[in-house]
């Protein structure tokens, strides 16, 4: 059996160097860590503060909770990758039980935990009993819980009941309770690894799966007791990440579950299992939410981030091979003692202090020099993925560069808690204002009410903030977009015929929305009949993959709507030569390629909202907001039919 405990080959082991030089080399995560707070202490002057430090450890909650399960099943020579899906399905049961079937609070509580153990037992069971290979098994999981989220949720999110959502709080006003959780399902894990039964088993089975099996382990049971825990920990996880947000979101937690491999593996345990701790699964959770936290504070592009964290992640794992082959052995098992576990200790309480003692000297370097030059502004944009924020964005950084203004842009990836991670870390720089596009208005809500207790003014734009104050909202009407959409389809058709509607993604706001606008503009023309409506994700691939599935079932349809005008230039690929005669396509946005489809004639109408004046208006608002200039609390961007009669005249 393999333990979590390294030690030096003996060597030339001699003076203070030898010894600090073993213990850098002996925890490669911790040093990786170390080096990466005292850089971004040297570069960012708002990093090293006690709310950002706290941000910090909020931001990596829940990332570290999802890891501890992984780690089990890790350690046992598997893999788990529905942790993310169970996560969000857990908070879905919570909040739909505790809402819509009224159940009482914490029976609905034990109804998720429970939601997220069977999910563990069902991959445990497939991967012991069945014989699937782990990744098989727990990848057709993260599909199953996904949809089973999306189904009891009908894709929008639920709101999370007030007794639950204080997990998402601070005890005394500073002390944020998902690190709290995230210390507890730590120990936890740690009491599990290398104190109890299955704990052992578990290094066993990595070890040698054969060999564990011989020796008289149950290794099925054992297995099932193994994913089991892992799908307890994503419950845990999912109910912390609904109570940051006050809302449980079918589509949260979307690649979490390779950041919780990736926390597991940066923390020292192997992939061919029969390594790692607990410990280190925190450090490599900790490394993570670091970056993220560090690289905005610094301006980094959204796009460059994500480079950036896998450049990270690959030289932290190939750090700690080296290290492994360079002097680092693994001892038999049980052979780590009372005098390991001492060193181990002494080796956390050395790496505090010298952190502490360079990060200390390196803050020298920000002390006297805040002043600002420009005023510093944080636009977080719901997504990047997509021409409308695109322009919405490019509209911004040209007002900002006009003004004067130095504009920091975040991409969320339609991931509302890495929003919310984003807001966060806004709060904590040395910001003047923020402008913010939701992912979803409720779950925008306590990071924007984080930034109204700082005094940092708050400009939505395209979609509003529910439950926060913000200093004005620069937007289009979706619901009336949607209703002008209808009555230039209808109209085109002669009021009378059959469409499809290609609905954006499940659970944002400017979906419903449109989706609304659009069903109650149609009521004025009974004529036309939807045979049926298919989300495409605001995603032109998929509208092409959905349009081209919804002509084999309906090849006679007259017309079609899109939420927006990706999907619509998808739909239009598929009609080929109908689009435009004997089919009749309408968008969403007035992007530039929508405007040429118009011009084009292969696409009717596009429900234009001038995105990049959008942008423009956002950060003049922000700015007067800033300077204590009176803002109107509501700025309409008029949003217009644009067709080929009109679009000539007409800017994006």
């Amino acid at each position: 059996m393999a333990t979590d405990t390294l030690k030096s080959k003996p060597g030339a082991q001699g003076g203070a160097t030898g010894g600090l030089r073993r213990l850098l080399l002996d925890n490669g995560a911790l040093t990786a860590l170390i080096v990466l707070v005292v850089a971004m202490s040297a570069l960012s002057g708002d990093f090293l503060t006690a709310d950002n430090l706290l941000n910090v450890g909020v931001q990596a909650a829940v990332t570290a909770i999802l890891a501890f399960g992984v780690t089990f099943v890790i350690v046992s020579a598997g893999i788990d990758l529905s942790v993310g899906s169970v996560a969000a399905l857990s908070a879905t049961v919570l909040a739909w039980s505790a809402t819509e079937a009224g159940i009482p609070v914490a029976l609905a509580v034990l109804l998720a935990v429970a939601t997220g153990i069977v999910c563990g037992l069902v991959n445990g069971f497939l991967v012991s009993y069945g014989k699937l290979p782990p990744f098989i098994a727990t990848l057709a999981m993260l599909s199953v819980a996904r949809g089973l989220s999306l189904v009891i949720s009908q894709g929008s999110p639920i709101a999370f009941p007030d007794s639950v959502s204080h997990l998402g709080d601070t005890l005394g006003g500073w002390l944020p309770v998902p690190v709290l959780v995230m210390v507890v399902m730590g120990l936890l894990t740690a009491f599990v690894l290398g104190r109890t039964y299955i704990g052992r088993s578990m290094y066993a089975i990595g070890g040698n799966e054969e060999a564990a099996r011989l020796s008289g382990l149950r290794v099925k049971k054992q297995k099932l007791a193994i994913y089991a825990f892992s799908g307890l920990f994503a419950a845990a996880a999912g109910i912390v990440l609904a109570s940051r947000l006050a809302s449980a979101q079918p589509q949260a937690a979307q690649g979490y579950e390779l950041d919780a491999i990736a926390a597991v593996v940066i923390g020292g345990a192997s992939l061919a299992g029969g390594t790692g701790k607990a410990s280190g699964t925190l450090i490599g959770a900790l490394i993570l939410a670091v970056l993220r936290n560090g690289l905005n504070l610094l301006s980094v592009s959204a796009f460059w981030q994500q480079v950036v964290i896998g450049v990270v992640i690959a030289l932290a794992v190939l750090f700690d091979t080296v290290r492994r082959k360079a002097g680092a052995t693994t001892p038999a098992a049980g052979a780590s003692g009372g005098g390991n576990k001492g060193k181990q200790a002494l080796t956390y309480v050395i790496a505090a202090v010298v952190a502490v003692a360079v990060v200390g000297a390196t803050s020298l370097l920000h002390s006297g020099s805040s002043g600002a030059d420009k005023p510093k502004i944080g636009l977080s944009l719901s997504t990047l993925n997509n021409p409308f924020f695109v322009q919405i964005r490019d509209g911004a950084e040209e007002e900002a560069k006009k003004l004067g203004v130095d504009l920091t842009v975040t991409d969320a990836q339609n991931d509302a808690s890495q929003q919310a991670n984003q807001l966060q870390n806004f709060t904590s720089g040395s910001l003047s204002a923020v402008v913010v596009n939701p992912v979803d208005s409720d779950a925008a809500g306590p990071s924007v009410r984080g930034a109204n207790q700082a005094g940092i003014p708050v400009i939505a734009v395209d979609r509003g903030v529910n439950k926060a104050d913000t200093s004005a909202l620069v937007a289009s009407d979706n619901v009336e977009g949607g209703a002008l959409g209808a009555k230039a389809l209808a109209e085109k058709l002669g009021g009378k015929g059959t469409i499809v509607i290609l609905q954006g993604q499940a659970g944002t706001s400017a979906s419903r929305e449109r989706g609304a606008g659009f069903a109650e503009g149609l009521k004025a023309y009974p004529g036309i009949k939807v045979v049926t409506k298919q989300p495409a994700d605001f995603d032109r691939t998929k509208g092409l993959d959905v349009m081209t599935n919804l002509l084999q079932a309906h090849p006679d349809i007259d017309g079609v709507f899109a939420e927006n005008d990706e999907m619509a230039l998808g739909a239009i690929k598929a009609l080929g030569s109908k689009a435009g005669t004997s089919v009749q396509v309408v968008g969403f946005d007035g992007t530039p390629d929508g405007l040429k489809a118009v011009r084009a004639g292969t696409l009717y109408a596009s429900v234009a909202q001038q995105p990049s004046e959008l942008g423009r208006i956002a950060v003049r608002n922000a700015l007067r907001a800033a300077e204590d200039e009176k803002v109107e609390k509501m700025v309409k961007v008029p949003v217009k039919v644009v067709t080929k009669e009109n679009v000539a005249g007409f800017e994006g």
